[in-house]
């Protein structure tokens, strides 16, 4: 017995040290990204983790990234925001209606559509960004509004979390609204949407994210338009790209500013919305 709460206590101590050890990996470049932030040098780039007389504490790079008329960090934010903001909404309706619709519908041709999606799936989004493009340049939507329609046309492919979200929800609590008298949309509105919060809140986190950190689309789409019309992962890739200049070096430390500023949103929602994100993802993953 002995032996076995001796070996017990040595595979606990072995676990913890370990997950200390992942910490510290995954904190540490944290610690760094935000140091450098605070930080003020003549190289630019800062190779250890505290200040010296060298390397000082100082809000420069924020009043710089802030303040900048050649890198207007603020209009990427505010531009950023919008997109992120309405794509968001449009984006969690589309998928909460379709995932409720295939988990409490029954219709011909149900399950080859999702056996179809659960295809398309598998196909990264910047396959297609080309035919988009020319798409959107043949509308004359190469601009924020060609841009949101891009990101909440992929809405309806995320819907199979939410589906198995709205699966684990007992059908017979809608058979005894039915019995009660009330009709599809009622029970959708009045009775899933008060009991599907979570998996709401979770893609709606989703849906925001992804435009927030989003490259590639802003690139393809906004690319060309100035310096006012692109979205902070754009402004911000574009003003460390300024090797041909000899500026990367000037820039890195409010290019990393610049990233924490980003960061704040995205922490601040998932820290007020951990209880429902979580939730969320672990009972959307019970049911395909």
């Amino acid at each position: 017995m002995k032996s076995y709460h001796t070996q017990r206590a040595i595979s606990t101590t072995l676990r913890y040290i370990l997950l200390v050890i992942l910490a510290l990996l995954w904190i540490a470049p944290i610690c760094w990204i935000v140091m450098v932030s605070f930080s003020r040098n003549n190289v630019g780039f800062a190779n250890y983790l505290w200040f010296t007389h060298t390397n000082y504490f100082t809000f420069y790079n924020y009043q710089e990234i802030l303040t900048s008329q050649q890198f207007p960090f603020v209009i990427w934010f505010v531009n950023t925001l919008l997109v992120s903001i309405v794509s968001a909404v449009l984006s969690t309706i589309i998928t909460i209606a379709m995932s409720y619709a295939l988990s409490r519908l029954r219709f011909k041709m149900r399950k080859p559509f999702l056996q179809v999606f659960l295809v398309l799936n598998m196909f990264p989004g910047f396959m297609t960004m080309i035919a988009f493009y020319y798409l959107l340049k043949a509308m004359g939507l190469t601009n924020f509004v060609g841009l949101t329609l891009i990101y909440v046309s992929g809405a309806a492919l995320a819907f199979y979390i939410a589906k198995g979200f709205f699966d684990t929800i007992p059908m017979s609590i809608d058979e005894a609204a039915t019995i009660d008298g009330a009709n599809k949309w009622q029970i959708f509105t009045q009775i899933t949407i008060p009991l599907s919060r979570p998996i709401i809140v979770y893609t709606a986190l989703m849906a925001f994210i992804a435009p927030w950190v989003d490259y590639i689309f802003s690139a393809i789409i906004l690319g060309g338009q100035g310096s006012h019309n692109m979205t902070v992962p754009y402004g911000l890739y574009n003003m460390i790209s300024q090797v041909q200049t000899g500026n990367s070096i000037i820039y890195f430390a409010p290019f990393v500013a610049g990233c924490v500023l980003v960061a704040v949103p995205i922490t601040i929602l998932f820290i007020i919305m951990q209880r429902f994100y979580v939730s969320g993802i672990t009972a959307g993953a019970d049911k395909g």
